[in-house]
């Protein structure tokens, strides 16, 4: 029962229009006056950001802030591999053989979430994670490891909640939501990079050109709350054995280590 109303709630809200409206009034000057409280209200650190509160004009400019230089130290270690996202691990571990991830006890395909068996087969017995950012959190997305950008393709219309609610009774977003994957290749491995799109706000902009990635370096941001899931192939990763789910973890902070 719990489950079927808040699916119901979700494609009642869900619409096309209200997302446009959403994101217009985010976007437009009327929403300035709810800066002062959403900061309030979501904890924003305000001694790390770019700008002071009063320089942003909108909302949106809220959601995609920038940090100050030095605000995210990333792990130099060449062999490390670093988070991309201010965010909660919600979850992490081995990709099955039939290649799902359990994330809330819910299975969900990579298969379907890359758009095909073949995409998904290099991450069969590999590991993964799943980073969950909350409206709070800062929104930009930052590369986890120097490579070379081997594909990147977008997949999926509509945006369902990426939160816990939304991943244990939603309509498996991981898999269907709309989302960015950029393919990586390092030494021979690679890794994917899922962002996924937030329920109304499905923006997820590149900030990033050319083929090459260096770790740390700014890739895309969300334009609201959302979750990237990291997917490495088999052999390719080691997670720090002081990484656990749930857990806070920010920019540039040692995930584990590339093989």
């Amino acid at each position: 029962m719990r489950k079927w109303l808040y699916r119901l709630l979700i494609e009642l809200t869900n619409h096309s229009l209200s997302s446009k409206l959403l994101a217009s009034f985010a976007k437009s000057r009327f929403s300035a006056w709810l800066i002062p409280s959403y900061a309030k209200i979501y904890h924003i650190n305000q001694e790390e950001m770019e700008k002071s509160l009063k320089n942003y004009k909108t909302l949106q400019q809220l959601f995609v802030r920038r940090l100050k230089a030095g605000a995210r130290p990333v792990d130099d270690d060449e062999c490390t591999v670093v988070s991309p996202v201010d965010a909660v691990i919600e979850e992490m571990g081995i990709i099955r053989e039939n290649s799902e991830i359990i994330v809330k006890g819910k299975p969900y395909s990579i298969a379907e979430m890359l758009g095909s068996a073949e995409a998904a087969q290099p991450y069969v017995n590999g590991f993964f994670f799943i980073l969950y950012l909350s409206p709070s959190h800062y929104h930009r997305i930052h590369s986890p490891i120097s490579g070379m950008i081997e594909r990147q393709w977008t997949l999926g219309r509509k945006s369902y909640p990426v939160n816990r609610l939304g991943l244990k009774y939603g309509k498996r977003p991981l898999e269907k939501n709309y989302r960015l994957i950029t393919e990586v290749k390092a030494g021979g491995k690679r890794m994917a990079i899922v962002k996924i799109g937030a329920m109304f706000v499905n923006s997820i902009e590149l900030t990033h050109t050319g083929e090459q990635l260096v770790k740390g370096e700014e890739m895309a941001y969300f334009s609201f709350g959302s979750t990237v899931v990291l997917l490495f192939e088999r052999g390719s990763f080691a997670p720090d054995p002081r990484i656990a789910a749930p857990m806070p973890i920010k920019v540039g902070e040692r995930l584990g280590y590339w093989r």
